[in-house]
C-alpha cells in the first residue's frame, strides 16, 4: 500500500459519488453540506450545536449560518440544552423533519439506483469491503445512536427477523423451535398483507448490517400491536431498543390508533424496561407453558390520547 494507492482510490470514489449528483439534483435547494446537517439532525432528535460541530467538523461560524438559514426558514428550533444551560440545542421542526425525509429519499433512491448495477453475488463483499476501510481508517470510537439508521425492510430482511429471533430466543432463554414457528407466522402475514399506512416494520441497521427490529400491526379497530421487538447483543446499550419502541408509537400516533398493545414475558426483563421508559403500562398476567419453558405472559398498553409525543436499549421484547 502506497500514498499513491490511496490517491487513486480517492479519485475513483470521488467520481462514484459525483454519479449520483449529490451537488445538484438530491440536495437541492441545500448545500451538501447543509445537507449533511439535516441528516444528521434527523438521526438524532435534538442535538447540542457543539456536538454537530464536532461530528461534522465544521467551522462555528459556517455551521451558525447554516443553522441560522435553518431557522429563517423554519427548519430548526434553537434553545438552551436541558443538560448545559451555557450550550444551544438543535431540534428540527416538523418541517425539518419533512425536508430531511425528502433528501434521504432521494440519496437512498440513488444509491439504489447504483447498487442495481452491482451483482447480487458481489454485494456482500462490498459491503465487508466498506465495513474494513471504516474499521481501519476511522476514529476508533464505539458506535453512537447515531449511528443506526431506522428502515423500512430489504430483500431477506424479514427473513432476518425470524432467524435471529429463534436464534437468540434458544440462547438467551432457552426457547425452543415453537418460537420460531410462532415468529415465522407473524412475519408471514405480514409479508402476505399489510396496509403501509397503518402497519409497518423497522429494521435498525448499523454500518450496512441489520442489527434489531420492531413491527407495528393492527390489532383491532384503533388498536395496533407491537411484535418481535429484537435487537443483537453486540448492538445493546446504545439505546437503540427505545428508538424503535418511540419510533413505533409515534407512526401509531400518525396513524390515528387509540392504543397501542403488546404482549411479552416476565424474562425478557430488559424489554420491559423499554416498554415502561415509553410509558406503556401492563394490564394483566397469566402463567403459561409455551416455547418449553413455564413463563407468565404479560399484557402491556400504551394510551395514545394521554401521552405526549416524543419520547426517545437493549434486548428482544417477545413476539408481542
Amino acid at each position: 500500500m502506497t500514498v499513491q494507492d490511496i490517491r487513486s482510490f480517492n479519485r475513483f470514489y470521488t467520481n462514484v459519488i459525483g454519479a449520483l449528483d449529490y451537488g445538484r439534483r438530491l440536495c437541492a435547494p441545500y448545500t451538501l453540506t447543509e445537507s449533511r446537517v439535516l441528516y444528521e439532525l434527523a438521526r438524532a432528535p435534538r442535538t447540542d450545536a457543539a456536538d454537530l460541530r464536532a461530528q461534522l467538523h465544521l467551522d462555528a461560524g459556517y455551521l451558525t449560518r447554516i443553522l441560522n438559514r435553518f431557522e429563517e426558514d423554519g427548519l430548526v428550533e434553537r434553545g438552551p440544552s436541558e443538560t448545559d444551560p451555557r450550550r444551544r440545542s438543535v431540534t428540527l421542526t416538523t418541517p425539518g423533519r419533512e425536508a430531511a425525509a425528502l433528501l434521504d429519499e432521494r440519496a437512498r433512491a440513488s444509491v439504489g439506483a447504483m447498487l442495481d448495477t452491482v451483482r447480487a453475488e458481489d454485494r456482500p463483499r462490498l459491503a465487508e469491503a466498506m465495513r474494513t476501510v471504516r474499521t481501519i481508517l476511522g476514529d476508533g470510537r464505539a458506535p453512537l445512536l447515531q449511528d443506526v439508521v431506522l428502515r423500512e425492510p430489504a430483500p431477506g430482511d424479514l427473513g432476518w427477523i425470524v432467524q435471529r429471533n429463534a436464534a437468540l430466543y434458544a440462547a438467551e432463554y432457552g426457547f425452543d423451535a415453537d418460537y420460531e414457528g410462532l415468529v415465522a407466522r407473524i412475519v408471514a402475514d405480514y409479508a402476505d398483507a399489510h396496509d403501509p399506512r397503518r402497519e409497518r416494520t423497522w429494521i435498525a441497521d448499523l454500518d450496512g448490517r441489520p442489527v434489531g427490529c420492531v413491527m407495528c400491526v393492527r390489532d383491532a379497530p384503533g388498536t395496533a400491536r407491537l411484535r418481535l421487538l429484537l435487537v443483537e447483543p453486540d448492538a445493546r446499550g446504545l439505546g437503540i431498543g427505545d428508538r424503535l419502541v418511540g419510533t413505533l408509537v409515534d407512526f401509531a400516533r400518525e396513524a390515528g390508533y387509540r392504543e397501542v398493545v403488546l404482549w411479552t414475558n416476565d424474562v425478557l426483563t430488559a424489554a420491559r424496561r423499554i416498554y415502561r421508559r415509553n410509558g406503556f403500562a401492563l394490564v394483566a398476567e397469566k402463567p403459561h407453558r409455551s416455547f418449553g419453558r413455564d413463563l407468565t405472559g404479560q399484557d402491556w398498553r400504551l394510551d395514545l390520547h394521554a401521552t405526549p409525543g416524543g419520547r426517545r436499549g437493549v434486548a428482544g421484547g417477545g413476539a408481542g
